[in-house]
């Protein structure tokens, strides 16, 4: 049970980072620039009520700027072993100011809430809803083509285990596993289906219409370790086996993840494919145990970020940046929050400004602290004290703290964290979070910050907690307090990116809050509050939507703009805003313009290549750089000792001075470290996926396999001895380890590895019941 203390900082310099103030006056006042709003909201404020016994109630948007949104209201009571309810649906075609209901479109069928709305890709239109039929082995689905217009329902031969899955690229393409653990497809939207395999225990998309998916032969799902990885790439008609032994695998960016069961039966390894698993590389990664994890935290097509736990009920363990291969990893941040009972992490990818991620550390004292990287995973660094906020009771020095943000943890712990933080990739440098203000993250009620910059500078915003929303593409924040046991009116908003708040009563008769809802991506100017209202007899559902596009009373022209130079502290210098090799210079609306981005609205930006110096290089294997410099020498003990390397199954020649560009750095010119060979192998270990050279072996060949496992193991042991003693103690060095995660291996559906999706690409969907999150495994 990890303990929530008040603590010492970390030892680490936050340095300073100056804003240059994006408004025509440097001298005026934001607030000033929005006046007699009042009128213009009340006109534009719409109340919907939903007048039906109801517990709970899902959102789903359909499409992107159609303003089509799904309301499903359920009530369940339970009796004995059986559950007796009704659920209505509800459909708005106006951003949610009004609702019409079509429960009679699914012949008041009840659908089950826990498979959600399933929403088709991008602006398909399509809808699925999982109907519950009684006394059935079967199932039924309610489909729509047309943005949920019109519903036709098919019965299926099968009760689906699970909500059903549309291809990324193709939504005429489903599939889904039965309770039985039989995977079906169809390639007509529903209609017709067909079982494609039996005993599947997890099956995912992946590139050009490919299914991947584990099986087990004789057995069970649950024996882990000895399940097969199979994929097919022509809907079922045929498969291939591309994996054995294994115990899970997840999809990440370009990669396929697998973890594989080694010879012992106790130890697993993990392997990487970039080719879809036709090939295998096995990770620069040793054997672990059972009582360790690890999760992916993000990936996309140049790096992934890995968490390695620790070994015992630590709570923490270390994150490790991959090369462009996802093969050889180098150490990143050490202690890193993520807990063994809950599986909650604090990681969080900054989608506003490349190459930023938050998340939290677990300080020797117990506490909890948070750090932020601006290169993806180079330096970590404590966040900056806001200039408007004093240290807390948790500091030391009252003159000296920073900034902890409120994430995942925090409500796990039940902290009074309603939201977490967030960003937009078309809102510029914008972040919105819960946090304090000392050494280490306070158990008191936490206030809103906003950073403008993409973390480097924080104002708090709002004082308490808040629910909070990014609208037109940043352009206009909107929040409401927090106040779980008392009825809430009024809500705030901003112009000025959270420098100053405006207020407006939305109603007359105050309700019940439970949430906000706006269409995914930023770009609405709508927002709907929703919450209840009680009666002496009852309670009923009741949604608020303001639209802001009468606030903002015109179009932003050129005149609104100015450019704004990311990761900069100061514009003239040239090599200032030089970020993983290029600059990026972007159009950002001023603070003080009052006019509408419009939902056409794309982000500007000019990238300006850098020339290369030693900073847009890690080191390499066998390197390390000393404190404060950026040339990386060779690990002294290291000189004269061959080590294993290990890739396409052969040994590997490996092209360095001790340097290795950092994947995704766009630098050109400059600094290139001389390179040339080292041979870093005489031997290599065969490929443990490739399932022919598990089975294709004669009985006299059994003296030198037994001969081979032993030299393995203990060349296995000596490696990860002498690697851990002399190569991780070094800064950058390449050669890393990783490890998979216990407290998720429980979960029956999915597993353990975890991908957070929201770093490769925006959400497109959002239910307000369901979470997004896709469990690797």
């Amino acid at each position: 049970m990890l303990k929530q203390r008040q603590s010492i900082a970390l030892p680490i310099d936050v340095g300073q980072h100056k804003v240059t103030k994006r408004s025509a006056d440097a001298s005026g006042d934001t607030c000033k620039a929005l006046q007699g709003y009042s009128d213009r909201l009340t006109n534009n404020t719409h109340s919907f009520t939903f007048s039906d016994l109801s517990g709970s109630v899902s959102l789903a948007w359909v499409g992107d700027g159609t303003g089509v949104l799904l309301a499903l209201t359920t009530f369940q009571v339970p009796f004995f072993i059986l559950r007796f309810g009704q659920s209505r649906l509800y459909r708005s075609e106006n951003y949610g100011k009004s609702f019409q209901d079509i429960t009679s479109l699914i012949n008041n069928t009840f659908i089950e809430t826990e498979f959600g709305i399933a929403i088709g890709p991008e602006n398909s239109g399509k809808v699925i809803l999982t109907a519950e039929v009684s006394g059935s082995r079967g199932s039924r689905i309610f489909r729509s083509r047309n943005f949920g217009n019109s519903f036709t329902h098919t019965d299926l031969p099968f009760q689906p285990l699970m909500q059903i899955m549309y291809d990324p690229r193709d939504s005429n393409l489903l599939m889904v596993l039965s309770i039985t653990n039989d995977l079906w497809l169809s390639e007509d939207f529903g209609e017709n289906w067909r079982k494609i395999h039996e005993m599947a225990c997890l099956a995912k998309w992946g590139i050009d219409n490919t299914i991947f998916l584990t099986t087990i032969v004789n057995g069970s799902c649950n024996d882990r370790g000895m399940l097969e990885l199979r994929k097919t790439t022509d809907y079922g008609k045929t498969f291939k086996t591309i994996g054995t032994k294994i115990f899970s695998f997840g999809l990440g960016g370009r990669f396929v993840f697998a973890s594989v069961m080694t010879g012992t039966g106790t130890l697993r390894m993990i392997h990487v494919s970039a080719d879809g698993g036709d090939s295998w590389n096995m990770a620069q990664l040793p054997p672990v145990g059972h009582e360790q994890f690890y999760s992916i935290l993000a990936a996309n097509s140049e790096v992934v970020f890995m968490h390695v736990d620790e070994p015992g009920d630590s709570g923490f363990g270390t994150i490790f940046v991959s090369d462009d291969r996802g093969t050889v990893y180098s150490k990143s941040l050490e202690r890193h929050l993520y807990t063994t009972t809950g599986g909650d992490t604090d990681f969080t990818n900054v989608t506003s400004l490349r190459g930023v991620y938050m998340t939290s550390v677990l300080a020797e004292d117990g506490s909890v602290q948070t750090v932020v990287t601006f290169d993806q995973g180079g330096e970590w660094k404590p966040l900056q004290k806001p200039v408007n906020s004093k240290c807390d009771s948790t500091a030391k020095d009252k003159d000296l703290c920073s900034l902890h943000i409120h994430a995942s943890y925090s409500t796990s712990v039940k902290l009074n964290v309603p939201m977490l933080p967030l960003s937009e990739p078309n809102a510029v440098g914008l972040i919105l979070a819960h946090g304090s203000v000392g050494d280490a993250i306070s158990v008191m009620t936490p206030d809103v910050y906003v950073s403008d910059d993409g973390g480097y500078s924080w104002l708090r915003a709002l004082s308490g907690p808040h629910h909070y929303a990014i609208l037109d593409s940043g352009g206009l924040l909107v929040a409401v307090e927090h106040t779980p046991s008392q009825p809430i009116a009024r809500i705030k908003f901003s112009t000025d990116e959270g420098q100053c708040w405006h207020s407006y009563n939305f109603t007359k008769e105050p309700l019940y809050f439970t949430g906000l809802a706006s269409e995914p991506g930023a770009r609405s100017m709508n927002v709907s509050i929703w919450g209840y209202r009680e009666t002496l007899l009852s309670q009923y559902w009741v949604s608020v939507t303001i639209d802001f596009n009468q606030l903002l009373t015109r179009d932003c022209d050129e005149q609104d703009y100015v450019q704004w130079l990311a990761h900069s502290d100061d514009i003239s210098d040239p090599y200032d805003g030089c970020m993983l090799g290029y600059k990026e210079r972007f159009l950002r609306l001023r603070k003080d313009s009052v006019c509408w981005n419009g939902r056409d609205y794309v982000v500007t930006k000019q990238p300006t290549p850098c020339p290369c110096t030693l900073d847009d290089f890690l080191c390499d294997f066998g390197y390390y750089r000393v404190e404060n410099s950026s040339e990386c020498i060779e690990q002294p003990d290291l000189k004269g000792h061959m080590l294993e390397f290990c890739l396409q199954g052969k040994k590997e020649q490996l092209l360095t001075s001790g340097y290795r560009k950092i994947p995704g750095d766009k630098c050109e010119g400059g600094t290139a470290p001389e390179r040339k060979v080292i041979d870093l192998s005489q031997r290599c270990i065969s490929n443990l996926l490739g399932p022919q050279l598990q089975t294709e072996r004669s009985s006299s060949s059994v003296p030198i396999v037994v001969a081979v496992v032993v030299i393995m193991l203990f060349g296995m042991a000596a490696g990860v001895v002498l690697i851990k003693k002399y190569v991780c103690g070094g800064r950058f060095l390449v050669h890393r380890y990783s490890v998979l995660q216990q407290h998720a291996e429980a979960n029956g559906i999915e597993g353990v590895d975890e991908l957070d999706t929201h770093a490769t690409e925006p959400p497109k969907r959002d239910y307000h019941d369901d979470s997004d999150e896709d469990l690797l495994e």
